[in-house]
């Protein structure tokens, strides 16, 4: 699966392929063909792995270097500080988004019921929408702490919108935020929010765990 190179820098093409699942946790990566699969010199790859080594994105393995896994323990604790922050996010949409900002996350939830039956295709409109929610915030510092949150994200090798209804109800839970945004509920927004990111939280651990029952 090659990548086009005119889509960003080493690192962001890297990270998208982690995202997108090209590399999954516990894939090796190699300078050697990344470069020939991107088509850039050698040295970017190097400095993007580096710089991915040190955000815990990839991990060491004797003398390679792998794209990390999260625990149970480490899953948890990132969707505790992801609800917060999106929580807090959509408290600051509400208070600060203007009409054209509201009207956007409206369209994408319109647009976003094409995709429903495409657990991948939700799953990138997915991160459009929040990231669009965590713009509409108007607070460059809690944008800058949501990046790194949906960075280790793309550790997660499937999505929650793959598991069967969760879809529609995703969208649905999309809609109730959206509704508290564009009426300025603050709490009922941020509630709204922390609720969505609970129940796929829910839902990606009862994936996990029917997947390690069909290892048993």
């Amino acid at each position: 699966m090659a990548i086009k190179p005119a889509q960003g820098d080493a690192y962001s093409l890297i990270l998208e392929a982690i995202d997108v699942g090209v590399y999954r946790p516990g894939d090796r990566l190699v300078e050697s063909e990344l470069a020939e699969r991107f088509g850039v010199s050698r040295t970017p790859i190097r400095e993007a792995l580096q710089r991915l080594e040190t955000q815990a994105l990839l991990t060491r393995d004797g003398r390679s270097l792998i794209v990390a896994s999260l625990d149970h323990n480490q899953l948890a604790e990132l969707y505790i500080v992801r609800a917060e922050l999106e929580a807090l996010a959509a408290r600051l949409a509400a208070r600060h988004a203007n009409p054209e900002e509201v009207r956007v996350l409206q369209d994408m939830i319109a647009d976003d019921r094409k995709h429903l039956g495409d657990p991948q295709a939700l799953s990138r409109a997915n991160r459009r929408f929040h990231h669009q929610i965590h713009l509409a915030s108007h607070n460059r510092f809690l944008v800058q702490q949501l990046d790194l949150v949906h960075r280790s994200m793309a550790l997660l090798a499937t999505t929650s919108l793959a598991a069967e209804g969760r879809d529609e109800d995703a969208l649905a839970e999309h809609d109730a935020i959206v509704r508290a945004i564009a009426t300025r509920d603050e709490a009922k927004a941020g509630d709204a929010l922390r609720t969505h990111i609970s129940k796929a939280f829910i839902t990606r651990l009862k994936l996990d765990a029917a997947r390690d029952e069909d290892h048993i």
